[in-house]
């Protein structure tokens, strides 16, 4: 008679992962996640292009999603129910700060601070820009080709952003993500590599090549790519921009099984926030940890398979040879 192994009452998990991936926003189109084909995925190398943030902590969500009684008869009593109103509410604490971090947990455009020239005026998002240089062919998303005389303004260790020349352009702008939307037109010609994705640290430059640490999200340099070093990030809080992503949250049990939350379309609910947590621990430490707060509200989709609209998609992979 074979051997059943029998899983937990309920899953028994340390962390939440969670995961991130552009909604096309000129196509109002969400990355599609398939617990089915995907679900069983390594946790630290997520399908293409679904973004690891790193760990998570105080994941809670709230569904806001209200029902209503149609009522009929004298003495009115329910006859059945509608939905009124669908939503629901995420929120948790980054425990990492890089762009990706603060990008997701801001709710408008989140900006690179461009290093400055010498003589640029003071300004909340940096003032005039040093001059940004132009990618030369043989570039890959690993090495960036610059002339001689480019190469030697950058050194190793710097990080730097990649993207075209802000030229007039309205609609979205910046990759590979859609970082901000214009209105109208701008004239800072700068504007696209101050709030574009496409940003990297130099680990080494050796004549005309720069070699990144980490390749280019965008991936090659497309034609018309230019180059400028940066010195660290800034986001604002107000704004009418709001960004808007797919999301995946994976709850990872003692036994293997494992609970997986994708909800395709999540816009920041609220501002920019960070919240003081304290060291966990006997002793008590003076110390505590300044964690970026994030809290999302999910907008619904219409799902091919029967045209309802939903918000969220809870999948549960059971153990092997578990209980079903």
């Amino acid at each position: 008679m074979a051997t059943k192994t029998w899983s937990a009452p309920a899953p028994v998990m340390r962390r939440v992962r969670a995961y991130f991936a552009p909604v096309n926003r000129a196509e109002a189109s969400p990355v599609i996640f398939d617990a089915a084909q995907q679900g069983n995925f390594d946790p630290d190398s997520p399908p293409s292009p679904w973004i690891d943030p790193g760990w998570i902590r105080g994941f809670s969500r709230k569904p806001l999603s209200q029902s209503t009684p149609v009522m009929t008869g004298i003495p009115a009593a329910p006859l059945e129910q509608i939905r009124e109103t669908l939503g629901a509410q995420i929120s948790f604490h980054f425990m990492s700060w890089t762009k990706a971090t603060m990008a997701l947990a801001t709710g408008s455009q989140h900006m690179n601070l461009l290093a400055t020239s010498s003589d640029a005026a003071l300004a909340a998002v940096g003032g005039t820009a040093s001059t940004a240089v132009a990618i030369q062919d043989g570039s890959t998303a690993s090495d960036i080709v610059l002339t001689q005389s480019d190469a030697a303004k950058f050194s190793a260790g710097q990080m730097i952003a990649v993207d075209v020349d802000y030229t007039g352009q309205t609609g979205y702008v910046g990759s590979p993500v859609s970082a901000a939307y214009v209105k109208s037109a701008l004239s800072d010609a700068d504007y696209v590599r101050r709030v574009t994705w496409n940003v990297t640290r130099i680990a080494s430059v050796d004549g005309t090549t720069v070699t990144l640490a980490a390749a280019l999200p965008a991936g090659t340099p497309s034609s018309g790519m230019k180059m400028q070093a940066l010195t660290g990030f800034v986001d604002r809080e107000g704004g009418s921009y709001f960004q808007e992503w797919s999301a995946l949250f994976v709850m990872e049990g003692s036994q293997g099984e494992r609970v997986l939350l994708y909800y395709p379309r999540l816009q920041p609910r609220g501002g920019a926030e960070e919240e003081t947590l304290a060291f966990e621990g006997r002793q008590k430490s003076a110390l505590s940890r300044i964690a970026l707060k994030a809290s999302f509200l999910a907008l619904p989709v219409t799902d091919a398979l029967d045209g309802e609209r939903v918000v969220c998609y809870r999948s549960f992979l059971p153990a092997a040879n578990a209980l079903v």
